[in-house]
């Protein structure tokens, strides 16, 4: 098996499986729902009510219930944590099928919508129901809204639409209560086709007697009574009611984790490139590198939390760009605050992300693009405090930035951790590369202290071709986690890379940064 084909496998094969499973049990639901309803003792009325159409729409509520039983359970942060944690998921493979929770929740949404709009296309022409029509205007603002021109432009529209999903769920779980659908509960006593032996019965079933006598060939059968209808007995919410307890019985239990213990805000310091740093303590709170949490100010909006990854654990902090702040001048960091009274924050997680993954494997590659450093500055704190204690025998850290500014960010950590490495004696422990995009006029770090940087920084792209045979030439034979945290350009070079990768006898696996 060639190089390239057991990349391949390793990035793509888990992924692909889980989605033919997910693809083969959705054809297997609608195709067997649809035969039963298509079948010979119940299609004669059927058939005289809306033919095909019905047979269709009720396969494609199986398919909406399915995936409306599947589509909460990626967003169960705490639970997916905890299965990454957990000595019960020690597979490389199943854990990085993890990563793919955002994608999963986004294929079974698309899904539900199409379904939906199969559904009720067909059946609310004949029975237009309210429920109906408003299942379909509930996901037609979720979709909408959750485009990613309108998450970047406006993400409150987004966050808000999306909360829909309660008032979703509830009229799924009603949807069926008029009882607009029946199914005959007399056939025995009353096959299909056959004609009641009175006068009024044999008035109304005259004609369809006739057309089905002639079609068969065989002699009409006279019943002894009427038939008899009851309405179906709701199914949707055998399929929810588990998965929606279980989300709700997880977000319930962040939020009291989130609100009831104290966040103390011990500084906020201002960096280059109107970039903050916002260093906390919460009692209780035990994150690990490569982590992220949510964070909430009440003061901004009461519902919106948003993702930030950790830079260090103990204090946990965080360091974010913000567009709204000037330019700071790199050589005066000053302290926005010291707060003697300060917002009031809840901080809600953490939670497992796939930088975590990068001290699994004995040699790692890290690409950031920007502030998509904040992960990787996590890793090497974690490195800086003990780099003896991990898996991890080789480091390969790429950061690329438009501003030469922005490389101050970490300055300090970059070359404290290369200093301790050189005196433990493993200066081929930690490889960096840095690489200034925008380049205008002549630009270097000329503070001494920042000696190691000045020495690795190249002008101009990188060239990932390139970077991946060097490190595939000095690491034969072995495999490598790719982290990337940056653009997409960036994210989709490196996953191009990763799955072709003919040149070396070298694995590489791709691992993209991503908040479910």
């Amino acid at each position: 098996m060639s190089v390239a084909l057991k990349s391949w496998r390793a990035n793509e094969g888990p992924k692909h499986l889980i989605t033919m499973v997910w693809i083969a049990a959705n054809v297997f639901l609608f195709w067997k729902t649809f035969m039963v309803y298509f079948s010979e003792a119940q299609y004669y009325y059927l058939h005289k009510m809306l033919g095909l159409g019905l047979c269709i729409s009720r396969a494609s509520a199986s398919v909406l219930n399915f995936n409306c039983s599947l589509v909460l359970l990626p967003m169960c942060r705490s639970l997916l944590t905890f299965l990454r944690g957990s000595q019960r998921v020690t597979g490389r493979r199943v854990r990085r099928l993890l990563d793919k929770s955002k994608t999963f929740h986004v294929a079974c949404g698309v899904t539900i919508c199409i379904f939906s709009g199969e559904k009720h296309s067909i059946a609310t022409i004949v029975f237009p129901g309210v429920t109906g029509v408003l299942l379909v205007l509930v996901l037609f603002l979720m979709f909408t809204a959750s485009s990613y021109c309108i998450r970047v432009s406006s993400y409150e529209i987004f966050w808000y639409t999306h909360n829909l999903f309660i008032v979703f769920y509830v009229i799924l779980m009603v949807h069926v209560a008029g009882g607009a659908l029946k199914y005959q509960s007399n056939v025995e006593t009353h096959p299909p086709g056959c004609v009641h032996n009175n006068l009024s019965s044999w008035t109304n079933h005259r004609a369809a007697g006739e057309k089905g006598a002639e079609s068969s060939g065989a002699p009409q059968t006279v019943c002894q009574e009427e038939a008899r209808f009851q309405p179906h007995f709701p199914q949707t919410w055998l399929w929810v009611s588990a998965p929606l307890c279980l989300y709700c019985a997880e977000r319930f239990y962040r939020f009291i984790r989130s609100s009831t213990a104290p966040v103390t805000i011990v500084s906020v310091i201002s960096h280059p490139c109107s970039v903050l740093e916002l260093r906390m303590l919460k009692s209780g709170f035990k994150p690990h590198p490569g982590q992220y949490i949510l964070l909430n100010c009440p003061s901004v909006s009461s519902f919106e939390n948003h993702p930030f990854t950790l830079t260090t654990v103990s204090p946990f902090v965080l360091v974010w760009k913000c567009v709204f702040l000037p330019t700071c001048n790199i050589s005066n960091l000053t302290v926005c605050c010291a707060f003697s009274s300060h917002p009031r924050v809840h901080v809600d997680g953490p939670f497992g992300s796939p930088s975590e993954e990068v001290f699994n494997y004995e040699v790692s590659l890290c690409v950031a693009g920007g502030i998509g450093v904040t992960p990787f500055a996590c890793v090497l704190q974690a490195l800086f405090d003990d780099w003896r204690q991990y898996k991890l025998k080789r480091l390969y850290f790429v950061w690329v930035c438009r501003d030469l500014q922005s490389f101050y960010w970490f300055a300090d950590l970059l070359c404290g951790l290369h200093e301790r490495l050189w005196r433990d004696n493993r200066p081929d422990y930690l490889n960096v590369q840095l690489y200034l995009s925008n380049a205008q006029g002549l630009q270097s770090i000329s503070e001494e202290r920042y000696r190691f940087l000045s020495s690795r920084l190249r002008i101009g792209r990188p060239k990932w071709k390139l970077i991946f045979q060097e490190i595939g030439r000095a690491n034969q034979l072995k495999r490598v986690g790719v982290f990337c945290c940056g653009p997409k350009g960036i994210s989709k070079a490196l996953h191009t890379l990763c799955n072709s990768n003919p040149h070396t006898e070298t694995a590489f696996e791709y691992n993209k940064e991503s908040f479910s």
